[in-house]
């Protein structure tokens, strides 16, 4: 066990007063201090004199890696200046959170980040963008700017951008972000393994109870509390368990889940993660209440296959078409390389789904401490699709694996 799976932490709140200790991993002040510097050293080899990342509900990931803020009904944004300190952006409802969470000292209130329906809130001084962007103007010389949120970023603040700091070069700055959040610190892992040990323990105590006649919300409301109930903030970022079951149900490869009551003998998809201090974990198991038909049981059993040689395959300095080509091996054996839609391997951490993208046509080496999804998913068979998926650290020698239950499940379940 590393040092850092177990991290005691202390915080005092603004009375003063010492909150418990908790024994749970957390990722430390320094740490983030030391995200900060990495930031401005990559953006003084890049010429950057100014860093403006955005992040909301369904992109959290960049804000909170460098700062552990994230926003609730609202947005939030950071804004890096070579020179300068940072500070981070924070909408008027979340003044108060924001603060509380914030590991960078400075936090100011800009509407822009707000309620999208422009509530007005008697809060502190508040600031705009484009006053807050001239105040950097007179501090320091930009001349090259970079914006992270390259799906997201809103038009509001580009604008202000373009206007305050006419003639600056304004940058794609996203995938400089990304490179530095794709190796994990052992103190990250330990988060993410704290959110691997809680959906164990949920799909252990609810995988068992399923039975014909629960609907799809059913299941997931039983995941979802022992989530909860094992201390994890939120299932994943910016996506609900999702359950769907049956043919057309389980076709639909994003969902919300239903009143539909699951049968025997029919495929339900159990689809599932935890957040943890920001960090995702991923598990997903098939089922099939009563007797499993052997097309069922056939697919999944090739599936779980391709999973494994796909683990006995990674190791650090393994490329993405290596690691592929293991798994849709297998599955090309078993006659069903048409029904795999996607690589079987992605990034993960502050979102469940991240870039950089894993793909099959390039050699793109995963480096050691990447930690990584495996998601054999088979889309549209005659009885439906299904995905058996895990979360797992890349090693020197091999993978550490971070979700276990489908280790001991798939294999006695399906047989």
């Amino acid at each position: 066990m590393f040092l850092q799976d177990v991290i005691s932490w202390k915080k005092y709140n603004k009375e003063g007063t010492m909150e418990p200790k908790i024994d749970f991993p957390r990722i430390p002040d320094s740490e983030f201090e030391d995200r900060i510097t990495n930031v401005k050293n990559k953006m003084a080899q890049q010429k950057i004199d100014l860093l403006v990342a955005y992040s909301n509900a369904f992109d959290p990931g960049h804000v909170r890696y460098l700062s552990d803020v994230f926003g609730i009904n609202e947005a939030a944004a950071m804004v890096i200046p070579l020179e300068g300190e940072p500070t981070v952006c924070s909408g008027q409802a979340c003044q108060s959170w924001s603060e509380y969470k914030s590991r960078i000292k400075d936090v100011k209130i800009l509407p822009e980040v707000g309620e999208v329906a422009g509530v007005e809130y008697m809060v502190g001084d508040m600031v705009n963008f484009q006053s807050f962007f001239k105040e950097l103007k007179e501090k320091y010389s930009i001349s090259k700017i970079g914006t992270v949120g390259a799906l997201i970023f809103p038009q509001i603040i580009y604008a202000q951008l373009q206007q305050v700091f006419e003639g600056a070069e304004i940058v794609n700055a996203e995938p400089m972000i990304f490179e530095q959040r794709f190796i994990k610190s052992e103190n990250e892992i330990a988060c993410m393994r704290k959110a691997g040990e809680i959906l164990d323990a949920s799909f252990e105590k609810v995988v068992k109870k399923i039975e014909a006649g629960w609907t799809e919300l059913d299941i997931q409301a039983e995941i979802t509390a022992e989530i909860l109930k094992g201390g994890a903030e939120s299932t994943a970022a910016s996506w609900e368990p999702m359950i769907p079951s049956g043919m057309e149900h389980s076709n639909l490869c994003m969902n919300r889940n239903s009143l539909r009551r699951v049968k025997e003998s029919e495929i339900i998809c159990l689809q599932a993660g935890a957040l943890y201090e920001g960090y995702n974990a991923a598990l997903n198991t098939p089922l099939v209440p009563g007797k499993i038909p052997e097309e069922i049981k056939r697919a999944v059993n090739y599936a779980f296959e391709a999973r494994e040689a796909i683990i006995s395959t990674l190791k650090g300095g393994v490329t993405s078409r290596e690691a592929n080509i293991a798994g849709k091996s297998v599955l090309a054996r078993g006659g069903y390389q048409d029904h795999s839609p996607y690589e079987m391997i992605h990034n993960i951490g502050l979102l469940e789904c991240e870039s950089p993208w894993m793909t099959d046509e390039e050699d793109f080496v995963i480096p050691e401490r990447a930690v990584v999804c495996i998601d054999a998913f088979l889309y549209r068979l005659p009885f439906g699709s299904f995905r058996i998926e895990d979360t797992m650290v890349v090693r020197a020698d091999g993978v550490d694996r971070l979700t276990k239950f489908n280790n001991g499940f798939i294999p006695e379940y399906f047989t």
